[in-house]
C-alpha cells in the first residue's frame, strides 16, 4: 500500500506531551489533585511552556483536568452521563425534567434566535432560565425561548417575577399540543454569562444542545442548554436519568 501525505506528518510536539502526561495523571496523581505549576511542570518534561499550555488545554478539552480560578489544574474526576434524551413528545418542565427553574424575562431574542422562532425582529419572546445540577455540582444552564404566541393564556397575575414567572410559562405552554422535537450538539465556548455561572474560565470548552419543539406547525419552543465539556458525557437514551461513570476507559474523548 502507498504512503499518502498523511502518513509522513509528524507528530505535534503538544500531542506526545499530551500522551505522556495522560499517562502521569494515571500513574502519580489522584483525583482532585493540584498539579505543579507550569513552570515546574515544563522543566520536568523538558519543553516550553507554550508547548506544555497546548497539552494541558487538550486535556482539559478531554475532561482530564480542570483549571479552577484561585485553585489551579487539578485532576478531574470522571465525566457525567447526562442523558438528555428524555422522554419523547414531552415538553419542558413536564414530570420528571431535570431542570429547576431559575428566572424568566421577557425581551427582544438575538437575530439568530428570532430567525429561528419565526417571530418579528421586534417582537418580544418569554425567556425562561433554568439550571441542572447533578452530585451537587451545576453541570449546565438553558435558555428556553418561547413567543408570546405559544402562551396567549399567560397572565402578569399568574406570572408576576421570577421562578414562579418561568414555571407559569411552561405551563401555559403545555397546554399545546407538541408534534415533535429535533436536537443538534456542537461544541462551543463559555460566553462571560454561562461562563461565571458554571465557575469556568470565558472561553472554555462547552457542549451546546440547541432543542427546537413544534406545535401547530410551527417552531413554538427553542431550548439552548450549555453543558460543561469537561465534566459532562451527554447520552441520549428514553431514560431521563444521570448516570456516574467511575471507570476511567469510559471517559468521553
Amino acid at each position: 500500500m502507498g504512503t499518502t501525505q498523511l502518513d509522513s506528518v509528524q507528530e505535534p510536539k503538544y500531542w506526545h506531551l499530551r500522551t505522556v502526561l495522560s499517562e502521569a495523571l494515571d500513574s502519580e496523581f489522584s483525583v482532585g489533585e493540584i498539579l505543579p505549576n507550569e513552570r515546574d511542570l515544563a522543566a520536568r518534561f523538558g519543553v516550553a511552556r507554550a508547548t506544555l499550555r497546548q497539552a494541558l488545554e487538550q486535556l482539559e478539552l478531554e475532561g482530564r483536568l480542570q483549571r479552577r480560578r484561585g485553585v489551579g489544574t487539578t485532576v478531574a474526576p470522571p465525566r457525567v452521563g447526562v442523558a438528555v434524551g428524555g422522554e419523547q413528545h414531552a415538553w419542558p418542565g413536564a414530570a420528571g425534567d431535570a431542570w429547576q427553574a431559575v428566572d424568566c424575562v421577557q425581551e427582544i431574542p438575538a437575530a439568530a434566535v428570532a430567525a429561528a422562532l419565526e417571530t418579528g425582529a421586534d417582537e418580544p419572546v418569554h425567556t425562561v432560565r433554568r439550571s441542572r445540577m447533578s452530585g451537587g455540582q451545576l453541570v449546565a444552564t438553558e435558555l428556553l425561548h418561547i413567543p408570546a404566541t405559544s402562551v396567549p393564556g399567560l397572565t402578569a397575575i399568574d406570572a408576576p417575577s421570577g421562578a414562579a414567572r418561568a414555571r407559569a410559562v411552561l405551563r401555559e405552554l403545555h397546554h399545546l399540543d407538541l408534534e415533535g422535537q429535533d436536537r443538534a450538539v456542537e461544541l462551543g465556548s463559555a460566553r462571560a454569562d454561562d461562563a461565571r455561572e458554571l465557575d469556568r474560565l470565558p472561553g472554555s470548552p462547552v457542549l451546546v444542545v440547541t432543542t427546537r419543539f413544534t406545535a401547530q406547525g410551527r417552531t413554538a419552543a427553542l431550548s439552548v442548554a450549555t453543558y460543561r465539556a469537561d465534566t459532562c458525557r451527554l447520552t441520549f437514551g428514553d431514560s431521563a436519568g444521570v448516570e456516574i461513570h467511575h471507570d476511567p476507559a469510559q471517559r468521553a474523548s
